[in-house]
């Protein structure tokens, strides 16, 4: 199972920054900015391996877009063969997966309850319910919310108090409740703060 079920704050304070974007995670990393354990408050952040910024980058994406680490690895192998800049193929794939597009469009919190929400087959793809979340979309695609989705109270407190502008790569509709994959996104429009160069060299070795 892909879904990581454990301390986030304590994923948060390892990494050093807030990886699903709660309020408990901001609190930690407020109250102890340090890694976690008997040595995190006297572990020197500057002092460490090449391997280790690799690797905490390569935690840093899979913990924030929900993937095991079977499913990360082969999604890498797939952008290693696709055509262009690994680093930015692999962004795409991850932007381009439907959980994180009904994060992205405002209807979730979270990912996580984004993914919750495919899951339990609140989405629509082209007109056809799709609950599986790292289904992936296509230039032209249209995701809606289905009609009963609409109107539970947790989709609405979302629409109307997050106010999450879609990224540009994203047409909305008037209401909010359809949005049209516009274009594929470029990695100056994936505001992720991960350093792909150091996940593709990790992989690389």
């Amino acid at each position: 199972m892909a879904r990581y079920i454990g301390p986030k704050a304590r994923v948060a304070r390892r990494l050093g920054t807030n990886i699903w974007g709660t309020k408990g995670e901001e609190t930690a990393l407020d109250k102890r900015p340090y890694p976690p354990g008997d040595h995190g408050r006297t572990r020197r952040r500057g002092n460490v391996s090449e391997y280790l910024l690799q690797l905490q980058e390569k935690q840093k994406a899979r913990f924030t877009y929900g993937l095991s680490e079977r499913q990360f690895r082969n999604l890498f192998k797939e952008a290693s063969r696709r055509e262009g800049v690994t680093g930015e193929n692999m962004l795409r794939f991850l932007e381009l997966r439907l959980d994180n597009v009904v994060y992205r469009c405002g209807w979730a919190a979270t990912r996580p309850q984004s993914r919750q929400f495919v899951n339990h087959g609140h989405i629509n793809v082209n007109g056809r319910r799709v609950d599986i979340p790292s289904y992936r979309l296509r230039k032209g695609d249209v995701v809606s919310l289905r009609e009963k989705t609409q109107q539970m109270v947790t989709v609405q407190w979302n629409l109307d108090v997050l106010d999450r502008t879609p990224p540009p790569w994203i047409d909305a509709s008037s209401d909010g409740t359809e949005m049209t994959v516009r274009d594929l996104p470029i990695r100056e429009q994936i505001d992720i703060p991960v350093r792909e160069q150091l996940i593709v060299e990790l992989y690389s070795k």
